[in-house]
């Protein structure tokens, strides 16, 4: 009786953390579950993220799944108009065009699914991320373990000099650290600079 009254009805889910942390290998797991509940899915990263592969979305423990790189969140417009469920990955390196795109697709009914880091190797909030949090039906917000003393790590520290905001690497590039072991590398580098 209730499901004839039921209206499909888009969310926006948004799965966050540091690296190393399961973002990526949860969103796949939310995107499985849905094709195998028979619903049209549509993946989509940043075409800039070719870290494992050009096409396929991929997690630190190779988990994969095939994606649509693109080069601007306007991009996931051209989608076949019977999709269900949207997944994005790596959303911190869109610009804030992606908030106004995953409203518009939840708003016509869609499930969307966006994963990322909530914040850059300074530990400051990153690209759309904030807002994609704000607008959410559910926000998860997963954590890695710190290397350094085996807290729960919510920070990415860049291990290399760099002073650019995008730096694509893996464990060669960043190690998770809690927040007290991530205050402590940030003094320690700013007292190398001296």
């Amino acid at each position: 009786m209730f499901s004839e009254n039921l209206k499909k009805s888009g969310s926006v889910e948004v799965i966050c953390g540091s690296m190393f942390s399961g973002k990526t290998e949860e969103l796949i797991r939310r995107l499985r579950r849905a094709q195998f509940a028979g619903q049209k899915i549509a993946i989509f990263k940043p075409r800039v993220d070719v870290r494992y592969s050009e096409e396929n979305i991929v997690s630190h423990d190779l988990k994969s799944i095939p994606s649509i790189p693109i080069n601007s969140a306007t991009d996931i417009f051209l989608m076949d108009s019977d999709v269900r469920v949207v997944g994005i990955d790596e959303a911190q390196f869109f610009d804030d065009t992606l908030v106004k795109v995953v409203q518009t697709l939840a708003n016509r009914g869609v499930r969307v699914i966006v994963a990322g880091l909530d914040m850059d190797y300074l530990g400051n909030p990153f690209g759309p991320m904030p807002a994609l949090m704000a607008i959410a039906e559910e926000v998860q917000k997963v954590h890695a373990i710190c290397v350094k003393c085996g807290n729960l790590a919510n920070h990415s520290h860049r291990l290399v000099k760099n002073e650019n905001l995008v730096v694509l690497g893996e464990k060669d590039v960043y190690e998770p650290l809690c927040r007290d072991c991530f205050n402590k590398a940030l003094a320690a580098e700013k007292e190398s600079k001296r």
